[in-house]
């Protein structure tokens, strides 16, 4: 059986997305169609939109979700119809190198649907990440799917599926901030907040939050930020050494992705610090440091991957913490949405105006 849903396409690069006709096939082996019922607008589907990721157009969008499983293919037992889940890009295999090793965040043959969703003539969609969830059913790989805590609403449960996973596993997992640890957080989207607020459930003592945008330090302050920094009007790196006794913060997250902020992330921690970068770069960026530096300064340059998650762990983990009110899931959500307006959204995630739009099916 086929099911035709009403799903947010790209067309075609740097065009304006469309509601289309989509056609959803039933699961097959190791598959699971799920009902949508809540997508945050993220900006890699305005990478996809822009072509800054593939040439694969029509692409299907949206990947940040959470859901009801309506069917499971053949040999799925994990999960089944009924289960609540968030989903996840990165289902891991469990027999690669990394997964044997035990370091499954790093699975490098991670797996997707393997049936296409189609236009009604049959054009196959490329999934965003494997997932495309603008749409008010999609098909994935059952292991994209992780059951959660079913009283937590799907408008905030989603958001673990990318950017606030994203944040919160660079500060925690990635950088391992604990109790009584300092650290700067650079750039404060929602990948950048996430990890703020990360740090303050890790009981960092303090927290440093850097943008541009006076609006976002207001933001990171309510997340848990002790300290804020314009770097529009002041030097990041010497802010964050004042604020650390002269000697930087023990991690430095770059939510950015741009060679100057990495640079600033660099020399703005402790000797023997951790940097970890988060934040996407664009294709043909390059990083120019002096080598006497990173061997002088020692310490570690890490790139976190989904926040070095592991969804089976981590999501429902974070969900019980907010559900306690430990962590402010809820709080990224700052209006939601029909799916026909998900171009307007994107206008004001690039324009600095939300933490996140959330599309409600």
């Amino acid at each position: 059986m086929t099911h035709e849903v009403r799903a947010v396409v790209a067309l075609e690069r740097g065009a304006p997305v469309s509601v289309e006709t989509v056609l959803v096939p039933d699961p097959g082996p190791g598959e699971a169609l799920v009902q949508v019922q809540a997508c945050g607008v993220c900006h890699t589907d305005l990478h996809y939109r822009e072509g800054g990721i593939s040439d694969e157009f029509p692409f299907l969008l949206g990947h940040e979700a959470a859901g009801v499983v309506e069917a499971v293919g053949e040999g799925v037992t994990d999960v089944a119809p009924g289960d609540f889940v968030v989903l996840n890009w990165r289902a891991v295999c469990g027999t690669c190198r990394a997964c044997r090793k035990g370091e499954p965040w790093y699975c490098f043959a991670t797996h997707n649907a393997t049936q296409p969703m189609t236009l009604v003539d049959g054009t196959p969609l490329s999934a965003a990440l494997g997932i495309g969830a603008f749409a008010e059913r999609t098909l994935v790989a059952a292991g994209q799917c992780t059951k959660v805590d079913p009283t937590a609403p799907a408008t905030a449960a989603g958001l673990l599926g990318c950017g606030v996973m994203a944040g919160f596993g660079a500060a925690v997992n990635t950088g391992g901030v604990g109790r009584g640890d300092s650290i700067a957080v650079i750039g404060c989207g929602g990948v950048g907040m996430a990890a703020v607020a990360g740090a303050k459930v890790a009981g960092a003592s303090r927290i440093i939050a850097v943008d541009v945008d006076e609006r976002k330090l207001k933001w990171a302050e309510q997340f848990g930020a002790t300290d804020t920094v314009d770097s529009s009007r002041t030097d990041a790196v010497e802010a964050i050494r004042s604020l650390t006794g002269g000697f930087g913060a023990d991690i430095v997250v770059d939510a950015v992705g741009r060679p100057e902020t990495f640079k600033q992330a660099f020399y703005a921690r402790d000797l023997a610090g951790i940097a970890v970068l988060v934040g996407v770069p664009t294709p043909g960026l390059t990083l120019n440091l002096p080598l006497l530096d990173v061997f002088g300064r020692g310490g570690a340059l890490k790139s976190s991957w989904y926040g070095d998650c592991l969804p089976s762990r981590d999501f429902p983990a974070l969900i019980d913490l907010y559900l306690q009110g430990r962590f402010d899931l809820g709080g990224f959500v700052s209006e939601v949405i029909a799916l026909d307006e998900v171009e307007e959204a994107f206008a004001k995630m690039h324009q600095g105006e939300v933490l996140r739009s959330v599309v409600a099916l």
